[in-house]
């Protein structure tokens, strides 16, 4: 009662002169008055001097903060508040102010504090000798440090990682800026690099304008290089950054980027250029871009919802050539994924869906970024149309049955050719290099065509229908029925370029025409369940049978979206069609047969395996008649009795999978495709391995067998250190190298000139290299990497190329990167080798 009673007096007399002093000017009192509460063990009056002490365990509750300490006295004379031993302040954000000495005034706004450390929620910190408080919104740290690390829990004295020392730190609330003047970076208390002024937004700011911590550069034709981003914040929804990148050898590269984030959505809008100060550092066309002292580039993405289930967008790249992105480091999310032979690719879509129905419409153009690729060859794709729509159990059927619509029209200029049984022969072929692929003879035997030039478009529709019966023996029978049928329209153009060739090759007269393809069929399953003291075990055979009448018009369609085929367990019981697109169609009769293996031991080791094979049972085999390209030819499929395909995954304990899948040639049981995978991960290793290794197809132009090794690995060397690792082999190179070899010197020996050394590439030639190391914690970030890719027939690159990045990413301050290639760039970057420095 007498700890109550005493915290009530300080309350009642401090609130009485706080609220007192704050309306002693208004001739009208507020309504309402903020309320303070005081809690301490006793209470200590002195008349003369005319102060109140609250002594022992004071905590006071006033607006929003709490003042905790042992000893806190009012000057009512003075109108301050002292707070003494242990003292401490949480603000109503969280933030927590300790020191060992407050002087504030009496509404706690202002005033000093000795040896001050400041705990922000987002877990920054200051500290400093003497921190003064102005207005209640401006800190001054005199000799302050600031930093995002978290002090070691060992030794809490211990610097931490990083921080920053400075003679004053000013941060100002109202502005959401903090000002560091005199300022040096230290990493574990040793400075690093010094700073006379900079500054940065507070912890509570999510945009503000300002500069980005600047990018650096460094390659032969471009020289040294060093961008300094400015970040201008017009609106909360819309934002400007600017990037003026000046480089040494070829002047001032500007970079420009709009963002806009709109009630439905958002877009933005990036644009690069440069006029170049020395074009002769690329290699002269078609090989670079030496002719152009303008180069750039624009880009621009979007996404708009027109409601919870439609939406619209686009993401779309041009640029004057296909070397910009590359040589000048311009990002594009447009870009292929792929490693070699890359380009970029615009589209535009309209999308909508729903729980049963789906829909996408959109177009496409591709912009190739290699010189190995012709623009004219490349179609520029619109519409595709694509419609999905199931219903689950209809009223009338059971089952489910489901609807497909796709619409395709694609044009190009020019014909796209490829040579068989390999490519020797290119359509602009000069004493110094050879683009684009020919044929030496334009006949069906020998010459594919990849693509028609004009016109083609096709029109597909499909309702299918299946339904699971399970009888009395826990047998699983699956009934089938579907009715496809497609219109082409084929619009050959042969009157530029190379595009007359094609006559010789197939049908170049306009037509129209239709395809209709009903089908039937029936899936049988029996799984058979076994349980051992060492796990449970599904044994479940599986046959299917589907009619069809033949495929008409197969050599007639210029097969655009179905070239790729592989012929695996995942597509072994494929309903529809083993082919990849809609403008193959599979025809005959086909049985499917496998047999399933499912596996569960203990609470994590698992094994799932399949077998099968597939047989031609009647009609005309849609993969043993090849069309333009030859699809379904080598294939594993273009016999009556197709190879033989194996899936399995296997994991014999947590975080450790072994996955693998084969084709085997049904008569001498030979790998035709290999692909194998070990992995494993916990906190500490990360590694994988990968082989695949493919055999010639030697009808598709693909003479050689295709063999690689990859291994892949990462581990925790230290608390927070992961080194990583990683390398890809080429197991196939070396015959290559010797076929090459002999050929040179067969050449030699009849013509004379000098003889070609021999070639000392091994079985493990290395196709690419990396390694790096990371550190990351709570504030820190950072990325030390190499990589080597090595000169690749396919790609077109002549030279390795090696590229070292590093990362710094220090939390609330910022980034720091910089790339260097340490060598000169590949002819695929359009770059010459002796134009470097």
């Amino acid at each position: 009662m007498a700890r109550f009673a005493a915290a009530t007096a300080l309350a009642s007399s401090l609130a009485y002169i706080l609220v007192a002093a704050g309306t002693a000017s208004a001739q009208t009192p507020p309504a309402k008055q903020d309320r303070m509460v005081v809690d301490a063990r006793e209470l200590v009056y002195d008349n003369d001097k005319k102060t109140v002490a609250a002594v022992g365990d004071v905590q006071i509750l006033y607006q929003g903060r709490t003042i905790e300490a042992d000893r806190v006295v009012y000057d009512q004379a003075g109108k301050r508040v002292v707070a003494t031993g242990n003292a401490r302040i949480t603000e109503a954000n969280g933030t927590v102010i300790t020191g060992d000495r407050f002087n504030l005034t009496d509404d706690f706004r202002d005033g000093f504090i000795d040896s001050l450390r400041v705990v922000n929620p987002d877990k920054t910190r200051f500290s400093a000798p003497r921190a003064e408080r102005t207005d209640g919104e401006t800190f001054v740290f005199e000799k302050g440090i600031y930093t995002a690390c978290e002090p070691c829990k060992d030794n809490p004295e211990r610097p931490p990682l990083w921080q920053v020392r400075s003679a004053r730190i000013i941060h100002k609330k109202a502005e959401q800026t903090i000002y560091y003047e005199d300022a040096r970076i230290e990493f574990l208390g040793v400075p690093m690099a010094y700073i006379p002024y900079m500054s940065g937004p507070d912890s509570t700011v999510k945009r503000k304008s300002g500069f980005l911590a600047p990018k650096f550069l460094n390659t032969g034709p471009l020289g040294y290089g060093v961008g300094l981003p400015y970040f201008l914040n017009l609106a909360p929804n819309y934002d400007v950054t600017v990037t003026p990148t000046y480089l040494t050898r070829q002047g001032l590269l500007g970079q420009a980027e709009w963002r806009h984030r709109l009630v439905n959505g958002s877009y933005s809008i990036r644009g690069s250029g440069i006029f170049q100060q020395e074009p002769e550092a690329f290699l002269a066309s078609p090989l670079g871009p030496r002719d152009k002292d303008f180069r750039g580039s624009i880009e621009t993405n979007g996404r708009f919802f027109i409601n919870p289930r439609w939406t619209f967008g686009w993401s779309a790249a041009m640029s004057t050539d296909r070397w910009f992105y590359k040589n000048y480091r311009i990002r594009n999310e447009s870009i292929s994924s792929t490693t070699y032979l890359q380009e970029s690719i615009s589209t535009a879509y309209l999308n909508g869906q729903s729980s049963t129905a789906w829909f996408d419409m959109r177009g496409y153009y591709f912009q190739p970024l290699t010189s190995s690729d012709w623009q004219k060859q490349q179609p520029v794709v619109l519409p595709v149309l694509d419609y999905n729509k199931r219903l689950h159990k209809p009223s009338f059927l059971g089952g489910e049955l489901s609807f497909n619509v796709n619409i395709t029209n694609l044009s190009r200029d020019a014909a796209a050719f490829s040579e068989l049984p390999k490519q020797q022969t290119y359509l602009i072929t000069t004493p110094s290099y050879s683009l684009y692929d020919g044929c030496a003879v334009y006949q069906k035997s020998t010459c594919l065509v990849r693509g028609l030039a004009g016109n083609v478009a096709r029109a597909t529709a499909e309702v299918s229908w299946r339904r699971n019966f399970i009888d009395p023996l826990g047998q699983v029978w699956t009934p089938y029925a579907s009715l496809r049928a497609d219109i082409f329209s084929i619009n050959p153009n042969t009157t530029k370029y190379f595009n007359a060739n094609v006559a010789t090759i197939a049908d170049t007269s306009d037509e129209v025409f239709g395809r209709a393809m009903p089908a039937i069929g029936l899936m049988y399953r029996y799984p058979f369940v076994a349980k051992t003291s060492w796990g449970t075990h599904i044994i479940e055979p599986v046959a299917q049978i589907v009619a069809r009448p033949n495929e008409t018009n197969s050599l007639r369609i210029a097969n655009e979206d179905a070239q790729s085929l592989v012929f695996d367990a995942n597509n072994l019981f494929e309903w529809s069609s083993k082919f990849s697109g809609y403008d193959r169609v599979e025809g005959g009769s086909r049985a499917n047969v496998g047999a399933l293996y499912t596996g569960r031991f203990g609470k994590d080791a698992f094994a799932n395996l399949l077998l099968g094979q597939s047989y031609q049972l009647g009609g005309r085999n849609s993969f043993s008649a090849g069309d333009l390209v030859n699809t379904g030819l080598n294939s594993g499929l273009d016999t009556d009795t197709s190879d033989i395909v194996a899936r399995a995954q296997i994991s014999p304990a947590k975080g450790f999978f072994l996955t693998g899948a084969t084709r085997l040639n049904q008569t001498t049981y030979e790998m035709q495709r290999i692909d194998a995978a070990a992995t494993y991960s916990n906190s500490v290793i990360s590694t994988s391995v990968g082989y695949g290794r493919y055999e010639p197809q030697p009808e598709l132009g693909i003479v050689r067998r295709r063999e690689g090794l990859s291994l892949n690995g990462s581990v925790l060397v230290a608390q927070n250190w992961r080194l990583r690792a990683g390398v890809l082999f080429d197991l196939d190179k070396y015959k290559l190298d010797r076929e090459n070899f002999r050929t040179a010197y067969a050449s030699f020996l009849t013509n004379g000139g000098v003889a070609p050394a021999y070639p000392n590439t091994g079985p493990f030639q290395t196709a690419s290299t990396s390694f790096g190391i990371n550190y990351t914690d709570e504030c820190t970030v950072f990325d030390v990497s190499y990589s080597q890719s090595y000169a690749d027939r396919q790609s077109g690159a002549t030279k390795d190329s090696r590229t070292v990045m590093f990362r710094l990413e220090l939390r609330t301050l910022g980034e720091i990167s910089y790339s260097q290639n340490l060598d000169s760039s590949s002819v695929g970057d359009g770059v010459s080798s002796s134009s470097t420095r």
